[in-house]
Parts: C-alpha cells; structure tokens; sequence
C-alpha cells in the first residue's frame, strides 16, 4: 500500500527537525546500547609525582542503563595523600563514587552530568569523556587537556 504524501512529508520532517537521520538515530541507538550494562576495572592510568604515567592498584565498577543513567565506583587498594598539583578531585579517603545522567555525542564522547557524588565538589558538574568502545572494552580519558588518565573498562 502506498503511503499518502502527508504520511511521507511529516516523516522527512520530523527526520529533518530532529537533526538525525533514520540511520543516525539508529546508529547512536546500537552505541547506546553497546554501553548500557556492567563493567568492571581492568586498569587506571594516571600520572604520578614523578611525571611518569603509572597503573594505580585498585578496583572498580561502572554501570551504565538503557535510560540514560550511570555510576561509577572506585577503590584505590592504598590510600594515598591528595596531590593538590591534581586539576580535579575525583576520590576522596582512597574512594570514587558518583551518578548521574550521561549523553553520548557524536564525535567519541559522552557527557557525564553528575548528580551525586563522595567528592561534593563534583555535584551538578558536567564532564566530557573521550572513549573507545569495543564489544568487550571501553577505555575512557578525560577529554580537559590538563588530565591525563585512562580507564579501561572489561564488560562483567
């Protein structure tokens, strides 16, 4: 059955007014899910006093749902003092934690808006995250050029 003008006139409408194809919507639909579900810590990376990138000792969880919501949790094995020469504070006592909201951009990178946090200073702070994402790995960076960290996450 053919379909009426008008039927096919609104659907290029609403297509074109959303700013997204049909396959644009459908390709940032399979990425959101390629993320949604449990990851565990396969490794963090973060520059020490030295200068030197160094693989920090700890553990951790990242949870993303099909809604748009996300946690994450991290325990450093050690507690180490907090380096004030850090441009951001993201643990507090050898702990990370935080929820909030995430939207996947268009370009490798999500935006985390986060909502509740250990470090309160994060509280209503918006973070833009590079990632590389595989069907097994998801390895994420800071996209602020003053930090240099990288997290790579294993699906549970």
């Amino acid at each position: 059955m053919k379909k009426p003008a008008s039927v096919v006139l609104t659907l290029f409408l609403v297509a074109t007014m959303s700013g997204q194809s049909g396959n644009d919507r459908n390709a940032a639909q399979s990425n959101r899910e390629a993320f949604v579900g449990a990851w565990q810590l396969a490794s963090l990376e973060e520059p020490g006093a030295d200068g030197a990138v160094h693989k920090a000792d700890c553990t951790g969880m990242l949870v993303y749902t099909r809604d748009g919501h996300m946690s994450v949790q991290l325990m450093y094995r050690t507690v180490r003092p907090a380096s004030s020469d850090a441009p951001v504070q993201y643990a507090h006592g050898g702990y990370e934690a935080s929820f909030g909201t995430y939207r996947l951009d268009d370009d490798h990178t999500f935006t985390f808006h986060v909502e509740g946090a250990l470090v309160r200073a994060l509280v209503g702070k918006t973070l833009r995250r590079a990632y590389e994402l595989s069907d097994k790995r998801l390895v994420v960076r800071s996209s602020d050029p003053n930090e240099h960290w990288r997290v790579i996450w294993e699906r549970f």
